[in-house]
């Protein structure tokens, strides 16, 4: 099966949520201690302080990896990033979030450096960053004032390493990548006696499916209820969520982002003033005429495929033939390819507000996302400076920005104990749901995002299996951005605020 965030080319040469080359799969396999000592763990604790919300929060920063047993045999060490606030009276009872981001394959350095953390990459909104040298600042925006905050890296990506007799393959699969970093987060929680505390996940993109099934194997398993489980731009499952694989739902799941891409870059004409009101009349075509169409099948009217094709070009800025040619059925990567393809340029799929220049006008799907070269380059310098100097470690290390190249197991063995055929993860999070009437759920989506589009999501919402009382439970908040939404400054603030208050309500009086 395709990467699910990145199927143009690998995360690695894209740069894109995986940023980085990382070497082969057989290179993932490394010794913490090169073979000489007992693996063990390291943390490197530095102290620092930074002004949020009008407030001055000093931290302790702890960077380093905890090593994983199997059976009393080491099986890996595991990278992380910790912020602890110091001068709290009981930090017992302080809340703790734990954030990863997705690929899958991915370290942690979007969130780390984007929104959560300390330290914030400044770019160019929309465009390029600037050229070297990376600019960072301390970030404002950080939730370090209400929340301590444990960034994750899974195997194979940052620091984290199979060691031992352990491959890539142990860890690298839904299952897999599941059950290592629910054991992280345990003995984490066991080494710094937090099991008290009010506990969260923050997982975006994959990370959405990861964080789902962490909620329901930590309670499940290991008896850890958690407070809230933040997705951010989710990916929760196959058939909604990946288009262009001959099924029907995902095409008219996509289509909104497609309207609303249109919209931002001032192709229609006229152009629609009320754009909430331009996007729920989309929803209503594409998840009714639309889809009916397409259920159709082959079998569909020509007059009426005429119709829907018409409405899709007008929606769209596009040529009605074009959509006819496709037997409506145009994948998001075609159509950022065909939106402004007389111009020569392509339309950002991770954030379909950025552009670049086509690099073949010919070409029927895009090659390449202008999102990647525009922001990648700038986080991985600005972290890798933050990692060595401001946190004083790992000069003399590899940390690796992603895992890719790498075979994921993509089976899953679902709640009811069967293995899914597609990958769905929204019956794992509706029942953490059930089981623990103290948990909420906040979605976080842009509605630029062409890898993880917003329509999805609301459909993932109104598919949960859960108790009427749950649904009160959750949190949807929609932002004028893409995938990574923080990078737009407006987006950032709100994104900080309604985290915030998301956390504040999870926490019983």
């Amino acid at each position: 099966m395709k990467n699910v965030l990145n199927p143009i080319v690998t995360l690695a040469a894209a740069a894109g949520l995986s940023l980085g080359l990382a070497g082969t799969p057989d290179a993932a396999r490394a010794d913490a201690s090169n073979g000489t000592e007992t693996p063990h763990d390291v943390a490197k604790r530095t102290d620092h302080s930074i002004r949020i919300d009008g407030q001055r929060v000093d931290y302790a920063a702890h960077v380093g990896w905890m090593i994983q047993t199997r059976d009393d045999a080491p099986i890996a060490r595991f990278g992380y990033t910790a912020y602890l606030r110091q001068g709290v009276e009981n930090s017992a009872e302080r809340p703790i979030v734990f954030a990863f981001n997705g690929g899958p394959g991915s370290s942690s350095i979007w969130l780390h450096m984007g929104v959560l953390g300390p330290q914030r990459v400044v770019v160019n909104d929309g465009g390029h960053a600037p050229p070297p040298p990376a600019k960072r600042v301390d970030n404002a925006y950080s939730i370090l004032d209400v929340a301590d905050l444990v960034m994750i890296d899974p195997v194979g990506t940052g620091f984290s390493r199979p060691i031992g007799e352990a491959e890539g393959k142990d860890f690298w699969g839904v299952d897999q990548d599941i059950e290592s970093v629910a054991r992280f987060i345990r003995d984490y929680i066991s080494e710094q006696g937090r099991w008290a505390s009010p506990k969260f996940i923050l997982g975006e993109s994959y990370g959405a499916i990861r964080a789902a099934g962490l909620a329901h194997h930590l309670q499940s398993r290991h008896g850890m209820q958690f407070n809230g489980v933040i997705l951010v731009s989710p990916f929760l499952a196959v058939h909604a969520g990946r288009d262009g694989e001959g099924m029907e739902l995902p095409h008219a799941l996509f289509f909104p982002a497609f309207a609303a891409t249109a919209w931002y870059h001032d192709l229609l004409d006229p152009k629609p003033t009320d754009f909430d009101a331009f996007i729920a009349e989309v929803e209503a075509f594409a998840l009714g005429e639309y889809l009916s169409a397409l259920q159709a099948g082959f079998t569909i009217d020509p007059e009426r495929k005429r119709a829907v094709a018409d409405r899709l070009a007008g929606y769209t800025a596009t040529d009605p033939q074009y959509w006819m040619l496709a037997d409506l059925r145009v994948d998001h990567q075609e159509f950022l390819q065909e939106l402004q393809r007389d111009q020569r340029i392509v339309t950002g799929r991770i954030d379909s507000r950025f552009l670049g220049p086509a690099s073949n006008p010919l070409d029927d799907t895009m090659n390449y996302d202008p999102f990647f070269p525009a922001v990648g380059p700038a986080y991985t310098a600005a972290f890798l400076d933050y990692l060595h100097n401001d946190l004083e470690f790992g000069r003399d290390l590899e940390y690796r920005t992603s895992a890719w190249p790498l075979d994921w197991d993509w089976t899953h063995r679902g709640p009811s104990g069967g293995r899914q055929p597609a990958v769905n993860l929204l019956p794992d999070l509706a029942m953490a749901m059930t089981m623990n009437p103290g948990l909420h759920v906040h979605f976080q989506q842009g509605y630029f995002d062409l890898a993880t589009p917003f329509s999805a999501t609301s459909y993932y919402i109104r598919q949960l299996d859960i108790p009427a009382e749950a649904r009160a439970r959750i949190r949807y908040d929609l932002y004028p951005a893409g995938h990574m939404m923080y990078l737009h400054e407006e987006s950032l603030r709100a994104y900080r605020d309604d985290l915030v208050a998301f956390i504040r309500g999870a926490i019983p009086d």
